[in-house]
């Protein structure tokens, strides 16, 4: 056999060239000139730059919420992906295509949006403010705008999943007498959980790095709503770039461990479903 038969794909040598090239320029450069400026901080700096009371509370904040809303987003993607692909109603196809409207929007755009619906006077907020819900310049505001970002990963990662499966494996679950629980809980949510937790990394990686939706609703209150992207942000205005770097090399690592964990529950899922 010749050399040429052995090729993969004809000019496989420089188109892998020009991505290597491509991606090194978008990623891996910027990537490998935020590391080795944040090597330049001694140990015992980065540390200090990194636990202070103000950095603890933005990174506690940010973690929590985007853990929060990552578990609301796997709930309720769930329940969405299950509609959209089990049932025929009107209006379907324009709920399918709202599902991708969080990717389209400027995150700007939608954190004036949920200021505005959950302030005092707002759609939403004039009735749940009386009540003691605050939702605006509020952790809970935080919350909902890392759920409004993150949910579609959620739906498009069940969605493939449960339009694949089979349903003659329920019909003969339903023949030896399973209920539908029963059904559910033995025979498809086995298949529903790696992509599930695929989609609940996604949507938490992704509120992790969210900013613009959050800084709205927030009010960015020191110590109480403030975000840590929003804090690598006020370092760089005050020129205490150590301090920016530092914050930034935690959320890059964190955001690595979250790709390899991504990356581990795709592979098993794929494992699973074969």
């Amino acid at each position: 056999m010749s050399s040429n038969a052995k090729r993969i794909l004809p000019g496989f040598g420089l188109s892998l060239g020009y991505t290597l090239a491509y991606l090194g320029a978008l990623v891996l450069i910027p990537i490998g000139g935020l590391v080795l400026r944040s090597l330049r901080i001694s140990p015992s700096d980065f540390w200090h730059l990194a636990t202070t009371p103000r950095a603890l509370a933005a990174f506690k904040l940010t973690f929590s919420a985007s853990f929060v809303a990552a578990l609301i987003n796997s709930v309720m993607g769930t329940l969405l992906a299950w509609i959209l692909t089990r049932y025929s109603f009107p209006g379907r196809r324009m709920l399918d295509a709202l599902i991708d409207f969080p990717f389209a929007l400027p995150t700007a755009v939608a954190g004036l949006t949920l200021a505005d619906m959950f302030g005092p006077h707002g759609w939403l907020g004039k009735f749940l403010v009386p009540l003691g819900i605050k939702a605006v310049y509020s952790p809970l505001g935080v919350t909902l705008a890392l759920t409004f970002v993150g949910m579609p990963f959620v739906v498009r990662t069940l969605q493939p999943v449960l339009e694949s499966l089979d349903r003659d494996v329920e019909e003969a679950a339903a023949v030896l007498g399973a209920g539908r629980w029963t059904t559910f809980r033995r025979v498809i949510a086995p298949l529903l959980f790696p992509p599930l937790l695929t989609g609940f990394a996604l949507s938490f990686a992704r509120a992790i790095g969210e900013y613009g939706s959050v800084v709205f609703i927030s009010g960015n209150l020191q110590g109480k709503t403030e975000i840590a992207p929003y804090l690598v942000w006020l370092r760089l205005e005050d020129y205490d770039y150590d301090g920016a770097m530092a914050l930034s090399l935690i959320l890059l690592v964190v955001s690595f461990v979250l790709l390899g964990v991504i990356n581990t529950l795709e592979r098993w899922a794929g494992r699973f479903q074969t």
